[in-house]
């Protein structure tokens, strides 16, 4: 307690204040809770030693609204495994809250998040929800986005860009000699994928390649989205001989019907796949791929965060904007173009385009 009336009188404010300064209540004026946390770093004041004066010591990471399973794909545990790594420093714990489901009638993000003592937040986004985070960034209290960026100056992320690893990934087919290349990226146009599309784009307008409408398309990113590209693609009157999934659970799906189907991978179809942990490492082939560590961004975003309350005075752990880089990783299922290219039926009927001769599949 003379701690905290010392930060009081250094801060010239009263004790109730230094209280909801340090609990990160919403109703402080920013200006009032920078000068209590710079009082109390000069006292020492450290959020390890207030655990026991009842302050939280509880994330959360938030979803706008449902939460997203783990069985949607490799990127939510493997961001999950990095922030239960990144709050051990100072021994905070994680909470997994669902915005909407929460939310009372007329209630505010800020109050909600303080009746739930939450001292700070890990938020994903997506397309239709990203002013939440520049709302919650008004409220004084401490967040960071994953997995998506801002211009706006007071919103903190970490995320990965993969726009040049994605023309690469397009490059090394086109370099193959390629040039009928589809593209699967998921519908939800979020920052990340729209990167991957727009690696793919720019591939072809730097070799001086028309880009083909029928080949690029919109797709769910699961196991059924890609399965579903490759049946539509492979039975059409002009396949493609090689495809970029821009998602690693597409990429599953896609192998999975090459390999009912009869397609030899890569030698009737190359392919490329996006990767957010080990996934590639599990199929057969293993798939070339963009990779970005899920793990990675979610330590680094509870590190800073919980280092962050734990160190309110320091004015180095104000803000976070990290923009980290994918990298490609070529594996066994790209490689030359097929010399006698084939449709295949959604039955497995092979259809070969150059003879004209059909083989009836399983």
């Amino acid at each position: 307690m003379s701690n905290v009336r010392t930060i009081a009188s250094r801060a010239g404010v009263s004790i109730a204040t230094v209280s909801r300064s340090l609990n990160n209540h919403p109703n402080v004026d920013p200006a009032t809770r920078q000068r209590v946390f710079e009082a109390a770093a000069s006292v020492g004041y450290s959020k390890a030693n207030s655990v026991r004066h009842g302050v939280s010591t509880v994330i959360a990471l938030a979803y706008p609204g449902d939460v997203v399973r783990a069985d949607y794909g490799g990127f939510e545990s493997a961001m999950l495994a990095g922030i239960l790594r990144g709050v051990n420093e100072h021994r905070f714990d994680v909470c997994v809250l669902s915005l909407r489901r929460d939310l009372a009638p007329g209630e505010s993000y800020a109050r909600l998040l303080d009746r739930k003592k939450i001292a700070g937040v890990i938020l994903r986004v997506f397309e239709d929800n990203r002013e939440i985070a520049e709302q919650l960034a008004g409220t004084g209290l401490p967040n960071i986005v994953v997995a998506d960026r801002y211009d706006a100056a007071d919103v903190n992320y970490i995320c990965c860009e993969s726009r040049v690893d994605s023309r690469r990934a397009v490059q090394h087919l086109i370099d193959l000699g390629h040039r009928r290349i589809a593209l699967g990226v998921h519908a939800v146009r979020d920052t990340d994928h729209m990167d991957r599309r727009n690696g793919y784009e720019d591939a072809f307008r730097e070799n001086g390649l028309p880009l083909d409408p029928t080949l690029m398309h919109e797709i769910v990113a699961s196991p059924e989205g890609g399965a579903g590209l490759i049946t539509r693609l492979m039975s059409s009157s002009e396949p493609p001989t090689a495809i970029y999934f821009t998602d690693p659970m597409a990429t599953i799906g896609g192998l999975r019907r090459c390999l009912e189907l009869g397609i030899r991978v890569p030698q009737d179809l190359s392919i490329v796949g996006f990767d957010d942990s080990d996934t590639r490492r599990h199929t057969y082939p293993s798939f070339t791929a963009v990779v970005q560590d899920a793990e990675m961004l979610g330590f680094e975003a509870a590190r800073w965060l919980t280092r962050r309350l734990a160190n309110p005075g320091d004015t180095a752990l104000q803000s976070l904007q990290v923009v980290r880089q994918t990298r490609l990783e070529i594996n066994q299922t790209t490689g030359r173009p097929p010399a006698d290219p084939c449709r295949v039926l959604p039955d497995g009927t092979r259809v070969q385009l150059n003879s004209v001769q059909v083989m009836q599949g399983k």
